[in-house]
């Protein structure tokens, strides 16, 4: 029987509670649950369940932005206890698809076998929403390479960033690739979107440290994702966008946080990613004229992206609460 996202913790951690607490309460301000989401994820990397079941709690909340970021995070544990949680969301066809899309993105990242048979029926499901359809092709493909002899056989650049990506980073080979080729693989919609998501991220980290020859050109060639038609595929450059933090990023993100006719997923990414750029002159203001959006998803993105801003400014290393301040 599956683990209820309502059952309470079994070892009652007074830190991991007063973060439940937290990331639970429909009464503290959203930036504040983002924070506290953040320590949770702290420890539920390190392998606790509670934290884990603290997280998937917040999957009662009426917020689609809130409840993408838990699952995102409950995928980054590796953790097998997530596994019921994200299902749960991935399965139900009432919830947003913007949280489906990331329980599933977030089934791939714990790489679980046993994951694959519903990911491949919704990724064949021609009925299926196509940004849920579209993530479940990745994440099959993405297992398949974890578990498969094709991660044994490559060796990959090292990278900068800890997460993990719906997609590794392209094989290096004995020629290594330009931008100009990893950019063609990124843009060229009959190539399957595992491998243009593998040049995604290769980009990605051509462009860390950001003072890298390449960072320049690999965040130019990313930018000409955003004219692609997946919405899928357009949100994920936001959001490694969000990961870089690289000024260059700055008029393609406002650009699409511009558009009114960009759907909401992409969007709310273009605002979170420009909060991380909020010591850069003008990202706070343009922020700010997005805090009345007709769009919920946005609006609230914004709100914690002016955070994001306040703490980037404030030097703070982590953005999370500090555990010990939260259990006072």
């Amino acid at each position: 029987m599956a683990p209820s996202a309502t059952t309470p913790p079994p070892v009652e951690d007074p830190t991991i509670l007063a973060l439940r607490k937290t990331v639970t309460s429909e009464s503290e301000p959203l930036a504040r649950r983002f924070r506290a989401l953040f320590s949770l994820k702290h420890f539920a990397c390190q392998g606790s369940i509670p934290a884990i079941q603290a997280i998937a709690a917040g999957f009662a909340s009426p917020s689609a932005l809130l409840k993408h970021e838990l699952a995102y995070c409950l995928g980054q544990t590796k953790n097998l206890a997530a596994v019921p949680f994200l299902r749960q969301v991935l399965e139900d066809r009432d919830e947003d698809s913007m949280c489906r899309h990331e329980a599933a993105e977030a089934l791939g990242a714990i790489g679980d076998l046993g994951s694959l048979d519903v990911l491949r029926v919704m990724r064949d499901d021609a009925a299926e929403v196509e940004v849920v359809r579209e993530t479940c092709e990745i994440a099959v493909a993405r297992i398949e390479w974890e578990n498969g002899d094709g991660k044994k056989g490559e060796k990959l650049r090292n990278s900068d960033f800890a997460s993990i990506d719906p997609a590794p980073p392209a094989a290096l080979l004995e020629t290594p690739e330009t931008i100009e080729s990893l950019e063609k693989n990124l843009l060229d919609t009959k190539v399957p979107l595992f491998l243009r998501y593998r040049a995604m991220f290769s980009l990605r980290d051509l462009a860390s440290p950001p003072d890298l020859p390449t960072a320049t050109p690999a965040v130019l060639a990313l930018a000409k994702g955003f004219s692609d038609p997946s919405a899928l595929f357009r949100h994920e450059i936001a959001f490694v966008f969000g990961q870089l933090s690289h000024p260059a990023s700055i008029p393609a993100l406002t650009a699409a946080l511009s558009d009114l006719k960009e759907e909401s997923m992409v969007r709310h990414e273009a605002a979170e990613a420009l909060g991380s750029l909020g010591e850069e002159e003008g990202v706070e203001d343009t922020l700010k004229l997005f805090l009345n959006d007709k769009e919920q998803v946005v609006r609230e993105s914004v709100v914690v992206a002016l955070d994001m801003a306040e703490f980037e400014k404030g030097g703070q290393t982590e953005y999370a609460l500090i555990p010990e301040a939260v259990a006072a």
